[in-house]
Formats: structure tokens, C-alpha cells, sequence
């Protein structure tokens, strides 16, 4: 499938793509504006949920504007902040309306607690079923997997429990997410979440950074940093179930790859794609 091809809206006989952002992403920038293109340009409905910020009416508000200024047909704010708002009818009607979902960043454990298994965390995977976009900055980036980092120390070696995880929201398979990832040191505790479970895939995305997961489950990285891929099958020594809490972990064989703008993954085969035009 060509680039061009893959950043055409979602038919709805295939799930949408996913654009999951390291956080202090530029408001008028690329990664933003492939995200409104991917939902359908002119023609897109952008619903923001802030679910997760502690000042939610000026986050939406600042997202509101940038959408609408990147050329987005409306705008709608999904105001969700307890479990009970997650049923409003008039919420769903609105949601089963988008063509694109953004997920502000903020805490993600207060994201998941309040919408996992509600009517519209399911409205949310219909319609990303369906072809809708799914995007989410910082801790927006961090919910989008099954499991998810909750918190954990930066600038640190990793140790065995050095990190908190729990459940995400699940459209990111096989994958743990972090964040403001150079920026804030993170690469000791995403080496402690692949020690835990080195079935999966680790990806460490950069603020400003970006990346579009195609339905074809390869990504294309866009932005001005980088994204850092961590895999973990490969490990062939870990002392992750013998040491004691706070033990240094070892971990050998562990492959790093680390993409600019422009190249990709294959999540399944698990190999990295060379550069080509990024996302617009």
C-alpha cells in the first residue's frame, strides 16, 4: 500500500489509523495536521475528549482552535469527567458522529478509570471499527495500548519495580507506549515495562513526535524528533523475576532502533521501513 494511498480517510470496512504523539506537539504543525487530513480534511469532525487533563475547559478549548484553524468542518468537545458522563446520550449521539477522536494529555490513569468499559469506550472501538481516527498526545499517547506505564521514575537504571502499569484502552496491539521520551529520560523505565513482558514492543515517542499506525499495523514516524522502538523477544538473559524490588536489572540482546521523520515499522514483522514522505 502506497503513502498517498494509506493517508486517504478510512473506508468503513476497516479500522481507522492511529496517530499517537510524544506531547508539546506544535499546534499549527505536521503531526496535528495529518491528523485532521487522516479524518477527512474539510470534511472533518474532530471530537476532543480531555478526560484526562486537571484543567479540562482550557485544554479543549486550545485544541478546539488549533483543529478548526487546520482546516477541521467541526469541532465537538466531549465533556467526560466522571464515569456517569460516559453514558450520556447526547455524548454518544455526538461521538457516533466523528470521524476523529483526540485524547489530551493529563494522567491516563484518570483517562481509563473513567471511561474503560463504559457505552462510550464501546462507541469509541466501533467507530474506530468503523474507520474513525484515533489520536491521543502524552498521556492520550500512553492509554492507547492494552497495557499501559502509569507512572515511573525518568533518569533512572532500570529496577524491577520501578513502574507502575495497568490496563489501557486496547487499540494499540502489542505495543507499551511512553512519552516526552528523551526529553525526560525515559528509557530505563521502558526497559522495565519490556522486562515485564517481552512479548511486546516498546515505543518511546519524542515531544513534537509523532507516529501514524496504518491499518496494515506499519507506522511512519513524523515530527522534528524521534522515535526510539525497543524489542524485547530477543533478550536471552534477565534476571527480571529473581532480583528483589529494587535490584538493577539485567537485560542482554534487547534491539533498538531509532527512527527520524520519515521512516517506519512493520509492528508485525517487526523490522524497520526506510525513509519516504512523511504524513502531511
Amino acid at each position: 500500500m502506497g503513502e498517498e494511498e494509506k493517508t486517504q480517510p478510512r473506508t468503513q470496512s476497516r479500522p481507522g489509523p492511529l496517530v499517537i504523539i510524544g506531547g508539546a506537539e506544535d499546534r499549527d504543525g505536521r503531526i496535528l495536521s495529518a491528523f485532521v487530513r487522516l479524518a477527512g480534511g474539510a470534511d472533518a469532525v474532530i471530537a476532543i475528549l480531555a478526560t484526562a487533563s486537571d484543567e479540562p475547559e482550557g485544554t479543549e478549548e486550545d485544541y478546539a482552535r488549533a483543529f478548526k484553524r487546520l482546516g477541521a468542518k467541526r469541532v465537538e468537545t466531549l465533556r467526560v469527567l466522571r464515569r456517569a458522563d460516559a453514558g450520556n446520550d447526547d455524548i454518544l449521539r455526538r461521538a457516533m458522529g466523528a470521524t476523529g477522536f483526540f485524547f489530551a494529555g493529563g494522567d491516563q490513569l484518570r483517562l481509563t478509570s473513567t471511561l474503560g468499559g463504559t457505552l462510550l469506550d464501546a462507541a469509541l472501538h466501533e467507530r474506530y471499527g468503523q474507520g474513525a481516527v484515533i489520536a491521543g498526545t502524552s498521556a492520550g499517547a500512553s492509554a492507547m495500548s492494552e497495557t499501559m506505564i502509569v507512572t515511573g521514575p525518568s533518569d533512572d537504571a532500570p529496577k524491577k519495580c520501578t513502574i507502575k502499569m495497568a490496563p489501557g484502552m486496547g487499540f494499540l496491539e502489542g505495543a507499551v507506549v511512553d512519552q516526552h521520551f528523551a526529553q525526560r529520560g525515559r528509557l530505563g523505565r521502558l526497559l522495565a515495562a519490556l522486562a515485564q513482558n517481552p512479548r511486546v514492543l516498546g515505543l518511546g515517542i519524542d515531544e513534537d513526535t509523532g507516529v501514524v499506525v496504518f491499518p496494515d499495523r506499519t507506522l511512519r514516524v513524523t515530527g522534528s524528533q524521534t522515535v526510539t522502538i525497543l524489542d524485547g523477544r530477543t533478550i536471552l538473559e534477565t534476571n527480571a523475576s529473581e532480583a528483589r524490588p529494587d535490584d538493577s536489572l539485567a537485560l542482554t540482546d534487547v534491539v533498538l532502533h531509532i527512527l527520524p521523520e520519515g521512516y517506519g515499522y512493520d509492528l508485525d514483522a517487526r523490522r524497520p521501513l526506510g525513509p519516504t514522505s512523511p504524513p502531511q
